[in-house]
């Protein structure tokens, strides 16, 4: 009892401070074993579960959460008794926990699945600090209610996924990913920075409900707006900002292709607070509404298209990924172009986009996973030298079909019920957008059925007749999303009433958000 009244009160700080603590110990607790290593790393990130689960049910139950380092109230009172956010402040409602949740679920399958995958490799102890440490900033990026704080965690992320994609630093193509994902990461927190100084220069603050609330939408906010959407929409994956994202994902340990997914939906996080949060009371909302749907139709033709052309198993579904994400800004920009009729549908293409934010997750996630068991099985990367893995591999060719079936939205699976939220949407809005995303779905499927009669069907490739299944570690983290993806296909409504719409409604209820700061 004492032990939950603790995480109610510190919750949000242990979520950020767990993994960070967490991550610092482990090259030490690595010097005693390897199997304590991976119970120390595992069991913190269950840790976590355990306060975000008490803490999210505390949000949901009673509202927004405000958390200030140091003090017991954000402002800090002048002599005039005029009252100002100074602190450092951390502001959780439901699409904050929602996003978070996501995170520390791909966080501990990666971790989980790594203990096999990665098991022959050198450098585990790096690995692992660098796989908590973007845990760590995944939250705080989610988490946190000021800009700069934003920005350190997005630093803080950029640094550890540029270490983790030349993981394996043999291979020169791992190098050039990372030295791509670097230059990309750095153009990004360039902007992200300059808006900040040019936001803080007129506004004397930090904090994003202060700045909602203080901003005139002049011509340098609408630089720094136009600044930040290209700094998010580069880091989230979006086209045509996604010059180093197939490449990061393709070169990356499959364990830490996973967690690039959930960076890129804390990016695209981001990216929603920003034009919701600290805009949405003085946005030309129509216009900016139009442009995320011009990204999000571009992210979704140059997704397919190039993933049709590739070889690479992983590359291939590093440019669906991007496919995924113009999804999820089409129905956040549907929502935004319709925000100020009135029109219902708006909420519902909301609702899809986000809702697709978690089925995305677990699709390209287990798709991810089972590239990594094809690799770790055969040592083959390209789709034309495997073969008959069907045969010897059961369990990772059924977790494959539930995959495709997922990301191409077919029934029953998850990616169904967000991908027909998002078309019933649109097609109110303009009936082309939905038949473009549409076709690309078929086109989706297309492109994974290929990939399943090259890799799993046909005759069995003499150097792969002594092929076997992988792990077990690495089957229960694809085993998990399978029953999460299998869960949600026949049970949508139930995660679309209990988490999506309070996720939806919370980015719309920008009033309840600001209004948690007092004194701003």
């Amino acid at each position: 009892m004492i032990a939950e009244e603790f995480i109610l009160k510190h919750g949000p700080a242990l979520l950020v401070a767990i993994p960070l603590f967490a991550a610092f110990a482990t090259p030490f607790i690595s010097r005693l074993n390897e199997k304590v290593r991976n119970a120390w790393v595992l069991l913190a990130l269950l840790l976590n579960i355990y306060v975000l689960f008490i803490v999210g049910r505390n949000v949901y139950h009673h509202g927004i959460q405000l958390y200030v380092y140091g003090a017991s109230n954000p402002g800090l009172a002048l002599p005039s008794g005029y009252v100002i956010p100074v602190r450092i402040i951390f502001e959780l409602d439901a699409l904050s926990v929602f996003m978070a949740a996501i995170t520390m679920l791909l966080s501990f399958i990666g971790a989980l699945y790594s203990i096999s995958f990665l098991k022959e490799h050198d450098g585990l102890d790096k690995y692992y600090t660098l796989l908590l440490l973007m845990t760590a900033s995944m939250l705080g990026m989610e988490l946190t209610g000021d800009m700069f704080n934003l920005f350190v965690f997005l630093e803080i992320l950029s640094i550890a996924s540029c270490a983790l994609v030349a993981f394996r630093s043999e291979r020169g193509e791992s190098a050039e990913a990372a030295f791509k994902y670097m230059m990309m990461s750095s153009l990004g927190a360039m902007f992200v920075l300059f808006s900040i100084g040019v936001l803080y220069g007129q506004y004397d603050a930090l904090n994003m409900a202060v700045l909602s609330k203080r901003i005139e939408y002049n011509l340098l906010d609408k630089i720094a707006l136009a600044l930040l959407v290209a700094a998010f929409g580069m880091k989230a994956g979006g086209a045509p900002m996604h010059m180093a994202t197939p490449d990061a994902y393709g070169e990356a340990p499959a364990s830490i292709s996973i967690m690039l997914v959930g960076g890129s939906q804390a990016s695209l996080y981001a990216l929603f607070r920003v034009v919701f949060t600290i805009y949405g009371g003085m946005l030309d909302v129509t216009s900016v509404g139009w442009i995320i749907i011009a990204l999000a139709i571009i992210s979704i033709l140059i997704g397919v298209s190039m993933a049709l052309l590739q070889t690479d198993f992983k590359r291939l579904i590093g440019y669906s990924a991007i496919a995924e994400i113009g999804y999820m800004m089409l129905g956040v920009g549907v929502a935004l172009a319709v925000l100020n009729d009135g029109a219902t549908y708006g909420t519902k293409a909301l609702e899809g986009g986000i809702f697709h934010i978690l089925n995305d997750a677990l699709d390209i996630g287990l798709l991810f996973l089972v590239a990594g068991a094809v690799y770790y099985t055969t040592g083959k990367r390209s789709l034309n030298a495997v073969g008959g893995l069907a045969r010897n591999m059961k369990y990772t060719a059924f977790f494959f079909i539930i995959g495709m079936a997922a990301v191409s939205g077919l029934p029953p699976m998850n990616g169904f019920a967000s991908k027909l939220l998002i078309y019933e949407s649109v097609y109110q809005l303009n009936p082309v957008l939905s038949i473009i995303g549409i076709m690309a779905s078929i086109l989706m499927l297309a492109v994974f059925a290929k990939v399943f009669q090259s890799a799993f069907l046909g005759p069995t490739l003499p150097e792969h007749k002594d092929v076997g299944e992988v792990p077990a570690p690495m089957l229960l983290g694809m085993a998990l999303i399978t029953l999460l993806i299998i869960f949600i296909g026949l049970f949508p409504r139930f995660v679309l009433e209990h988490f999506v719409s309070p996720a939806a409604q919370a980015l719309l209820n920008r009033m309840a958000y600001l209004g948690a700061v007092g004194g701003a």
